[in-house]
């Protein structure tokens, strides 16, 4: 296997499996904790978001651009600019649009519910929180959701432009 095939077959999972995760947050976890109360719901979200950071998630979720600016380099490189912009594009987009959005919008939120003290809360605080970190967070996850889609959908087109031409 050539630097070209590894690269772009590494780019490819590693896009594909977080959109997944980003994907089946969004049809499982964001429906499941609306039916959940206040408490219920920053407590979770408290717990998920402090379990998250571990290397399975933060190596593929961080290396994804080092992947996909390398893969674009390589094809570059060897002439092929079509591909090489494909590849490119998809940079950009998980960039921006995945990684961008997740540090600008979902962790300061993410920080600030884990600053978030349950103990003295009552209903009203509970509910207050909930209500400026939810729906928030949501919009910032749909965002990223779409954009690791978009740059999946472009380094999957890049394999497709590769394999006709072979």
């Amino acid at each position: 296997m050539n630097a070209q095939n590894a690269l772009l077959g590494a780019s490819i999972l590693a896009t594909g499996l977080m959109s997944g995760l980003w994907y089946g947050w969004s049809v499982s976890v964001i429906p499941g904790t609306r039916r959940v109360p206040d408490g219920t719901y920053i407590t979770t979200m408290q717990s998920i978001n402090r379990a998250i950071i571990n290397p399975a998630f933060v190596i593929p979720f961080m290396g994804i651009p080092a992947l996909l600016v390398g893969a674009s380099v390589v094809q570059f490189q060897a002439g092929d600019h079509r591909r090489g912009w494909l590849l490119a594009g998809a940079s950009a987009t998980y960039l921006v649009g995945v990684l961008g959005v997740t540090v600008g919008g979902n962790v300061p939120l993410n920080d600030a519910l884990d600053a978030f003290d349950l103990g003295d809360a009552d209903e009203r605080a509970l509910s207050t929180r909930r209500r400026t970190y939810e729906r928030p967070w949501n919009r910032w996850h749909y965002l990223r959701t779409q954009g690791n889609i978009a740059s999946f959908a472009h380094v999957s087109a890049e394999a497709i432009v590769a394999k006709k031409e072979e």
